[in-house]
């Protein structure tokens, strides 16, 4: 162990979870323990640690400017946030998921994270350098095809990723969430009394009282003003509320409730279940020093709401915003039609590159959306050009530059996995 290194790590996560965990350490020591399953666990769920190296030890400036030094970025994109959803006009889609850590960045810093979380699962998989610096180059410059398509209107952007042009894995995927149904999802969480569907109290359930319904159900009426007229949804009748504890990796130490509420018609297989949960810091904020961005957004989840909204064509038609207890909250649907990219599927170099390939458009179609021609002001310029402006100078420094960041902070990244097991099973860690 690098005790320089161990020590730093300590000192990032406390500072970064340590009111958290004295809350509820028990969450966290579950959330560490996932941790440190492998160096990808540790990865995801040290945004914080990849930000501080990024913003001192790793920083680097090439390929930044004034404009894209300010897009609105993922904030966590890792090879695991891309899944499934239903958008608002019904159709299903493959992209980018996840937008709890979304803010207003280097549009470099969320390809950077990537392509370290590529070289960690190449690692995982027993892949070759070569053939690790070739998945994240195929990553790069299908990221760059797709922006420049569409700065210049042609007909190379691919767009969405839909049944309508998805191949190999990511149509797969498309095709498993096509079969999803709600009645699934119902069935899976709720149970039927005295013919009425409630939640049934399953681990991590727990039933709430009087006083705390009523404070979520009038967290609830301010949410619905959040929601854009156009694609409102209609049912607002609520039939259950519960507290969830322990959702995510991300979100230990945090409260979510689920609301089960009366769909469209009275029959039972339309209701619809939606969470709401307490939103927090996003790890980049802390090394951002931008004022008119921090003062953008009432709340952290109002931020999180705006930053999906931003990053997301046609984004679920429930997401919004509201505060519960003064606290900012998220609020969207429990989406029967989601389905993740399984990465266990996935190993041969060639199936990658195919995979890669898309995400790498993907990643451009979301960089693209909240520029000025999108709903929002905090960045009134177009993304894509800027972007592109920047790259055109030196496309090859710019892949190139990629490929050997993947390289060394996946290195950097399974060296401090096995710093963090050390510390954490050693007690080194305040709170736990």
């Amino acid at each position: 162990m690098t005790e320089h290194r161990a020590d730093f790590i300590i000192e990032v996560l406390t500072r970064e979870f340590g009111g958290l965990i004295a809350v509820d350490p028990a969450a966290f020591r579950r959330k560490f323990r996932k941790m440190a399953a492998s160096p990808f666990a540790f990865y995801r769920g040290s945004a914080s640690l990849f930000y501080a190296d990024l913003s001192d030890t790793y920083r680097d400036d090439s390929f930044l400017d004034e404009r894209t030094s300010r897009v609105w970025i993922h904030g966590d994109l890792h090879a695991e946030n891309f899944g499934t959803y239903m958008n608002s006009s019904g159709q299903l889609v493959f992209n980018v998921n996840d937008f709890d850590e979304a803010y207003v960045g280097p549009f470099s810093w969320d390809l950077k994270r990537f392509a370290a979380s590529v070289a960690l699962i190449g690692y995982q998989k027993a892949l070759s350098d070569d053939n690790i610096s070739a998945l994240v180059t195929t990553f790069a410059r299908s990221y760059l095809t797709e922006l420049r398509a569409i700065a210049t209107g042609g007909d190379d952007a691919i767009g969405s990723i839909t049944l309508d042009n998805a191949d190999g894995v990511l149509r797969r995927v498309l095709q498993e969430a096509r079969l999803n149904t709600r009645v699934d999802l119902l069935n899976g969480q709720t149970v039927i009394d005295d013919y009425e569907r409630r939640f049934a109290l399953l681990d991590g359930v727990y039933e709430t009282d009087e006083a705390t319904d009523a404070t979520v159900k009038a967290a609830f009426e301010q949410y619905l003003n959040t929601l854009p007229q156009a694609t409102r949804p209609v049912a607002t009748h609520i039939k259950d509320i519960k507290l969830r504890k322990g959702v995510g990796i991300g979100s230990a130490g945090l409260p979510s409730y689920n609301l089960l509420l009366e769909g469209h018609t009275q029959a039972l297989e339309n209701d619809v279940i939606i969470y709401m949960k307490q939103a927090q810091v996003p790890a980049v904020a802390r090394w951002i020093d931008d004022e008119r961005v921090q003062a953008y957004f009432q709340h952290q989840g109002h931020r999180t709401a705006e930053s999906q909204h931003a990053l997301q064509a046609h984004a679920d038609p429930w997401v919004g915003y509201t505060t519960l207890d003064g606290v900012g909250q998220l609020v969207a649907e429990v989406s029967p039609y989601a389905a993740d990219l399984d990465w266990a599927d996935v190993n041969e170099p060639e199936e990658l590159t195919g995979v890669l390939s898309d995400l790498g458009r993907a990643v451009a179609r979301m960089h693209s959306v909240a520029d000025d021609e999108s709903s929002h002001d905090l960045v009134d310029f177009s993304t894509e050009e800027a972007i592109v402006a920047e790259i055109d100078k030196d496309e090859a420094g710019f892949v190139r530059h990629l490929v050997e960041f993947a390289h060394r902070y996946g290195d950097q990244a399974r060296e401090d996995h096995q710093d963090f097991v050390d510390v954490f099973r050693n007690g080194r860690l305040p709170g736990l």
